[in-house]
């Protein structure tokens, strides 16, 4: 399933949306003055995928060939087709307003395969992904106090306290 630019997604009826970015209607909130962020589809979940992809390679019996060390350089080569798309670019704007459908269905594609072997390497190495990016979020809000780091691309080692 495709992502969705979050419209739908949030609750935000077309109308309302139109409204917010147009300026029309009722006074706006500091919220809507904000652009809307994308949001992904909620399915499938990264348990889904993890799912499909066991359930994909079993039919194939391909688990012989997917220990985490093949996973990982699978997942580095599939990451390399993605920075190939980018390569000779320059500087790409947020949204790939100049990507042609085609361009944009590719990257699709590469990044679906990063995200598969991720979840298949996490899977092989017993790493509950979820639980780990709450984990590490807590983390670095504690390396990165909003507070402290507002504006700056420093590493959380430059701060002074």
């Amino acid at each position: 399933m495709m992502a969705t630019n979050g419209k739908d997604a949030c609750g935000v009826s077309e109308e309302a949306h139109t409204a917010a970015v147009n300026g029309d209607g009722a006074e706006a909130s500091p919220q809507s003055k904000r652009p809307q962020r994308f949001t992904f589809s909620s399915e499938p979940s990264i348990e889904d995928i993890r799912r499909m992809q066991a359930d994909f390679t079993d039919e194939r019996d391909w688990n012989q060939f997917h220990q985490p060390r093949n996973l990982l350089l699978a997942m580095v080569g599939e990451v390399g087709e993605v920075a190939e798309l980018f390569q000779w670019k320059g500087e790409v704007a947020e949204g790939l307003p100049d990507w042609t459908e085609t361009e944009r269905e590719q990257l699709a594609h590469e990044l679906s395969d990063v995200l598969i072997y991720l979840v298949e390497l996490a899977e092989k190495c017993r790493v509950d992904l979820p639980q780990a990016v709450l984990r590490k979020m807590a983390l670095n809000r504690l390396k990165y106090p909003a507070s402290k780091v507002q504006g700056s691309a420093k590493k959380y080692t430059e701060y002074k306290d």
